[in-house]
């Protein structure tokens, strides 16, 4: 089996020489990085949209499947997963906002941090909505 291809070299960004020796620091240029945060937001903004789903379909069956017990049940995970997309939503625009110095790592992924936001807000939103369609079903059919 053959060696994997070597990465080919990066040409240094700034070389500082030592003083009173033959050496330097050499100071490399480190690539912009996709911030973990901005994905996992995306990801539970996902999870809590899909979440929702289940709290309207239990709201919709009604009674016979556990109707607004289920809904509740999957209604407060559907909350905690949109709250969760959107904090973590936050803290990676703070992320990629944050100026980093030369040396530092640089971070990338403010598309998918809106786009984590804009999901966990619509999943925390649509969680509550299947809940009230819950309850109403469940009190018009206890009602008649």
């Amino acid at each position: 089996m053959p060696p994997p291809p070597r990465e080919p070299g990066r040409p240094p960004k700034r070389v500082d020489p030592v003083p009173g020796t033959p050496f330097g620091v050499v100071h490399l240029d480190v690539p912009p990085v996709t911030s973990g945060l901005a994905v996992g937001s995306l990801v539970t903004g996902i999870a809590s949209i899909l979440v929702s789903l289940l709290v309207f379909c239990f709201g919709f069956a009604g009674p016979d499947y556990g109707g607004a017990w289920a809904a509740g049940a999957f209604t407060v995970l559907g909350g905690i997963a949109g709250t969760a997309a959107i904090v973590a939503g936050l803290l990676s625009r703070r992320q990629i906002r944050r100026p980093a110095p030369p040396p530092a790592v640089r971070f990338t992924g403010r598309g998918l941090a809106v786009a984590g936001l804009s999901c966990g807000g619509v999943g925390l939103l649509l969680s509550l909505l299947g809940l009230a369609v819950a309850l109403v079903v469940q009190i018009t059919q206890a009602a008649a």
